[in-house]
């Protein structure tokens, strides 16, 4: 199988490191072409353009920031779908509203392609360890057809339904990522505020049945209150955003959703959005101390 890869950011280029290892034979294309010497120097076939990814891959994953440069990558000249031809399969790992997944299918589909919506669950660890949780969308068949190159990269595959359904799930777990860091930020900043230590609070969110494993993987920076991004919190403030579209779109009332999204946004306004999701501690503690 050969893939063709389309993005090589904090989580694209680990991922596609372990495709290399894998010895499966990858092609990489990124804006910022400093970005391919690593896998380049590892034996990755570098092309010019989105195009020629199409053109050389059977299977061509994106995975970019938002749907804007999806469509910029699939839809330009120099594009993937000038380049693609019947048959082949284009996966999109970016984190986007099922109405983009559906309508990037419906291209791919115009071209006779397959087309599969795969946003995963996790951050660079994870990404390094091949241990993602994958969030499927599409047809059975051509999620059975990839399955092995989704298991060099996730250690759980979910096939959630037709195409948008992945990224439907994508929306779900990153609102409950959300929340999660967001209430033990506040639970933190909230013991902290009557006067008790914060390495006793973190001890005892840690020994509770509020303890969770991003909390475990999050406690050392909100003890020593820095914050390099793993996930970065502009990120999930774009997520939350989609997935109060969605919300609205589906006439329900999540007054936590609806919180947090304006929580997220108001920290990445105020110059947070670099730095790790878990800085949603400190732009909350700027609010209250």
């Amino acid at each position: 199988m050969k893939i063709g890869w389309i993005g090589l950011g904090h989580m694209g280029s680990p991922m596609a490191r372990r495709l290399l290892d894998a010895h499966f034979d990858l092609f990489v294309y990124n804006r910022t072409i400093k970005k391919t010497e690593k896998l380049a120097e590892a034996g990755a076939a570098v092309c010019k353009t989105p195009k020629d990814i199409a053109e050389n891959a059977d299977v061509i994953v994106t995975m970019l920031t938002n749907a804007a440069a999806v469509e910029n990558v699939l839809q330009g000249e120099d594009g993937v779908l000038a380049g693609l031809t019947k048959g082949k399969t284009v996966v999109d790992m970016s984190t986007v509203s099922p109405s983009d997944s559906i309508r990037f299918a419906k291209w791919v589909e115009e071209k006779r392609g397959h087309f599969i919506d795969a946003p995963v669950s996790g951050s660079v660890q994870p990404a390094k360890e091949g241990n993602l949780v994958i969030l499927a969308g599409g047809r059975k068949e051509e999620i059975d057809a990839v399955r092995p190159m989704f298991e060099v990269l996730g250690k759980t595959i979910i096939h959630f339904g037709e195409n948008g359904k992945g990224s439907a799930a994508k929306l779900s777990i990153n609102l409950l990522l959300g929340l999660t860091i967001e209430g033990a930020s506040e639970a933190i900043l909230f013991g902290e505020k009557l006067g008790l230590e914060k390495k006793n609070l973190i001890e005892m969110i840690s020994a509770s049945a509020c303890n969770t494993p991003i909390f475990q993987m999050k406690k050392k920076a909100f003890l020593q209150e820095d914050f390099p991004a793993a996930f970065m919190l502009e990120l999930m403030a774009k997520d939350l955003g989609l997935a109060k579209e969605e919300i609205k779109k589906a006439g329900m009332s999540l007054p936590l959703a609806d919180a947090a999204e304006k929580t997220y946004s108001r920290a990445k306004a105020d110059g947070t959005g670099k730095a790790d999701v878990a800085a949603v501690y400190q732009a909350l503690k700027q609010l209250n101390f």
